[in-house]
């Protein structure tokens, strides 16, 4: 198994070198949309799998490499194919990963943060990512498809309390992540449970994921423009920033002029109220016009919520079934 990888690009980490702390599909979750295909190894116990410094004198030799090529990297980012947490000597990586003058990034489903143990090793990092898919039972069951001894108002009740501890460290981030499944999570009276729930967190941003890979369930259904808008805008109200991972590395805070490039770009990330293309065109002297053309050539879909209509690029669709590629 290859422990360390990258650095690889990220919209969320900059350039991330990747650290495989547990084996493949190890994961209190068994998720209808993962990439990975259905958990093997499904477990809510922790365990010892690797030695933390035999993968932190790995990270060394690789910062070493990737000094001497000349490239950078922003995040050492603990982000296996499966759950990080099960694994009993995360805090002791972690803390061995101080030494580089490099942040560290953790991205967990948040299942056993319950537990003192992971909950006081997650206080170690400097970014975490922190899974909310649903917050109904019988939607969490569904898309989520937990291990049975999962109990779901503990790790909510869990994720409120790291919640809290960790946003009274300076200089920490904290960051959610939902993946919308058509008709699985996706109705308003799930989204706005999500919606609220996910404020109460108060993370930096919350990001909107979509399956576009070919998922573990072949049933799974593409998310629709409008369900993407609809949790947008829901999330909006409750959370400072949001953005979406549809499989486009788009930057939110481009301006360049160039009203295409710059609506293609910013669209990717936000979908964008009509007022906000049309100040956008404004401050950059073009007409409506690039907006219909984005549209004719099915590079912008438009998508209506209440009484406002949205702008939104148009994400790519899952493989086989669907067509497509691409997840975040």
């Amino acid at each position: 198994m290859l422990e360390i990888f990258g650095p690889v690009p990220s919209r969320r980490l900059g350039h991330s070198l990747g650290i495989n702390n547990i084996p493949p599909k190890h994961c209190s979750y068994s998720c209808i949309y993962c990439q990975l295909g259905s958990a093997l190894h499904m477990s809510v116990q922790t365990e010892t799998f690797f030695p933390p410094k035999n993968l932190a004198d790995a990270v060394e030799r690789k910062l070493e490499e990737v000094n001497d090529s000349g490239a950078t990297v922003d995040y050492l980012t603990i982000v296996p194919d499966g759950e990080p947490t099960l694994d009993r000597n995360l805090g002791e990586l972690i803390m061995l990963l101080k030494r580089f003058p490099v942040p560290v990034a953790i991205i967990s489903n948040g299942t056993l943060v319950v537990q003192d143990d992971v909950h006081d090793a997650l206080l170690l990092a400097d970014w975490v990512s922190l899974k909310v898919d649903a917050i109904t039972e019988k939607v969490w069951r569904t898309v989520d498809r937990p291990h049975k001894m999962l109990d779901h108002g503990k790790i909510l009740s869990g994720l409120e309390r790291f919640s809290k501890d960790f946003k009274k460290k300076p200089d920490k981030k904290l960051v959610t992540e939902t993946m919308l499944v058509e008709n699985v999570n996706t109705a308003e009276d799930e989204l706005r449970l999500l919606s609220t729930f996910v404020g109460e967190l108060r993370p930096d941003c919350a990001y909107l994921s979509i399956p576009t890979r070919p998922p573990a369930v072949s049933t799974v259904l593409p998310v629709t423009e409008s369900s993407l808008t609809k949790a947008y805008a829901l999330y909006g109200r409750q959370v400072d920033r949001v953005e979406c991972l549809i499989g486009y590395e788009g930057n939110a805070f481009r301006n360049s002029g160039n009203s295409r490039e710059d609506l293609l770009s910013i669209t990717a990330v936000h979908p964008m109220r009509e007022d906000a293309v049309e100040e956008l065109l404004e401050r950059n002297g073009s007409e409506f016009n690039i907006v219909r053309q984005l549209v004719d050539e099915h590079l912008i879909a438009i998508s209506e919520y209440g009484k406002e209509r949205f702008y939104m690029r148009v994400f790519p669709r899952l493989h086989g079934r669907f067509g497509g590629s691409g997840c975040p």
